[in-house]
């Protein structure tokens, strides 16, 4: 791709960022002063290569999803923060009354309002804490009319942090079944993030049980159910500005605000936002695996014993020369 083509790309992605309205042919001739026919050739190339497309209501045209990815990799520039926007996170930065946890919360609800998207802190329990073990206790006096019982299970991460659930159980399923189950996991998944241990379960666990149980699948289910209970218990999750989102156009279509509610509110959904990538990684659209509309600038920070995931959630449009600026900065200060 020439220098032109490059040059015409990063001002269609900027454009249509700030104004998310498609850009014709026509807007971009005097800009680069060239005739309408090579700028129509370069946008028939732009396209040809994936990094624009047509917009179906106009003749103009918007970034793909590989065209924003082109221009975050390749052509843009992190926009200079100023002044007023870093000294409101130096404040909260350097009030040494504040925990850790608090002051990084308080500085994402910062960057939420200076750029009007969704923020969220992930805490460490989600992608940190392991399985140290799980154990089912029966409550032989606690069966109801249909014969079903009350067990309570039992687990134990690698921070010594102990939860307990009381569980119902059909009285199609054996107790000492869940017992014998429960000594299986804790031989086989042993220091299993906690976020993980359903992948595993599946994969690792029933294979294992399919010939010892006779009704795995329930007893699976059960599993299931219980350690994605115990996820969301353990799971810190803040958000700022989470209506943000829906201000966007992009939202104005009713089923895709309610979609888009309903994953905000989807725990275990947003828990998959955690990382452990020390760098400042940008999710557009279909990568970012939490909806198709998105895009998810995230990274993780650890200062301490505390540590987590930031994140900003915002339209594919998102203004990423601010966004990245932000977020690094407040690495940056974390990190030192």
């Amino acid at each position: 791709m020439g220098e032109r083509q490059e040059e015409i790309l990063k001002d269609i992605v900027e454009n249509y960022i700030e104004t998310f309205k498609p850009v014709s042919s026509k807007s971009l001739v005097d800009k680069f002063g060239c005739s309408s026919a090579t700028i129509r050739n370069d946008m028939a190339d732009l396209e040809e290569l994936g990094l624009i497309e047509k917009e179906h209501t106009s003749s103009g045209r918007i970034p793909s999803e590989k065209g924003y990815k082109y221009y975050v990799n390749h052509l843009m520039q992190p926009k200079k923060m100023n002044g007023e926007d870093m000294l409101r996170l130096q404040t909260i930065l350097s009030n040494n009354n504040l925990v850790v946890s608090d002051a990084v919360t308080k500085c994402m609800e910062i960057i939420s309002d200076i750029t009007h998207y969704t923020s969220v802190v992930i805490g460490p329990s989600a992608n940190t804490s392991t399985l140290k073990q799980i154990s089912i206790v029966s409550l032989d006096d606690n069966v109801d009319e249909n014969g079903d019982s009350t067990v309570v299970a039992v687990l134990v991460t690698n921070q010594g942090d102990v939860e307990n659930k009381q569980v119902k159980v059909s009285s199609k399923i054996n107790i000492q079944e869940l017992i014998k189950t429960s000594e299986i996991i804790n031989k086989a998944l042993i220091g299993t993030p906690l976020d993980k241990v359903n992948e595993r379960l599946e994969m690792d666990v029933k294979p294992i049980i399919r010939g010892v149980i006779n009704r795995y699948e329930e007893v699976c289910n059960f599993f299931s159910s219980a350690f994605r209970d115990f996820t969301m218990d353990n799971s810190d999750i803040v958000f700022s500005g989470k209506t943000n989102l829906l201000d966007y156009q992009e939202y104005d279509d009713t089923n895709k605000l309610k979609e888009m509610v309903s994953k905000l509110e989807n725990d275990e959904l947003v828990n998959r936002i955690s990382t452990n990538d020390e760098g400042i990684n940008v999710y557009i659209g279909d990568e970012s695996e939490f909806d198709p509309d998105v895009t998810i600038i995230k990274t993780h920070y650890k200062v301490g014993k505390d540590e987590g995931t930031l994140a900003i959630i915002g339209p594919k449009r998102m203004e990423y020369d601010k966004v990245v600026s932000l977020l690094n900065f407040l690495k940056q200060y974390l990190d030192k």
